[in-house]
């Protein structure tokens, strides 16, 4: 009998969600969301930061094959690759969270050497791109409270700083701009 831990239940609980297929359409994504919330749910992470969906595509026809060895009885080999994958994901969280460190370590300094009123905004800005990396001038006022000039300015400066770069322009010569470093540690 395997032990009954945390972890353990989730992977039986996905596995049974998956052996049930409530839903016409969308069971997939249901079932890897389900992972997430319970571990939220048993305190096994403070935010929903790990997602198995990853992992579990890139070795999708051994997902497929264990979820079918579940299903005639070889729980072992389910929750097995079950905890590997939690084990990998988590390592490669640990290793984006540790790129993002340094990108914003490096991102710090380039701006503390702006003078004080200049560096002041821009860390603000920085601060608010960790939870919004696309952004547009009119983000930037209503976060830091500048005018449109403002705004424009202190985008331009992070722009010149290697921080931002132009993401798309509109019709109606609106701009967005990305903190394309950032966003790139989640896909690399």
């Amino acid at each position: 009998m395997l032990l009954r831990t945390p972890l353990i239940h989730i992977a039986y609980a996905h596995a049974q969600f998956e052996t049930i297929h409530p839903f016409l359409d969308g069971n997939g994504r249901t079932g890897r969301l389900l992972i997430t919330f319970l571990l939220l749910q048993k305190g096994l992470l403070e935010n929903p930061v790990l997602f198995l969906s990853s992992f579990f595509k890139k070795h999708k026809q051994l997902y497929y094959d264990r979820l079918n060895a579940y299903h005639n009885g070889d729980i072992l080999a389910w929750v097995g690759l079950f905890l590997t994958g939690i084990i990998q994901t988590a390592e490669d969280g640990i290793e984006v969270a540790k790129k993002i460190r340094e990108i914003r370590d490096k991102d710090m300094e380039k701006i503390q050497m702006l003078g004080k009123r200049e560096s002041e905004s821009s860390l603000k800005v920085l601060r608010y791109l960790f939870t919004n990396p696309v952004i547009t001038t009119k983000n930037i006022m209503e976060a830091v409270g500048f005018t449109r000039s403002g705004a424009q300015k202190l985008i331009d400066r992070l722009i010149k700083l290697d921080i931002l770069q132009v993401y798309k322009e509109e019709k109606n010569y609106a701009r967005n701009y990305i903190y394309y470093r950032y966003f790139k540690a989640f896909v690399d």
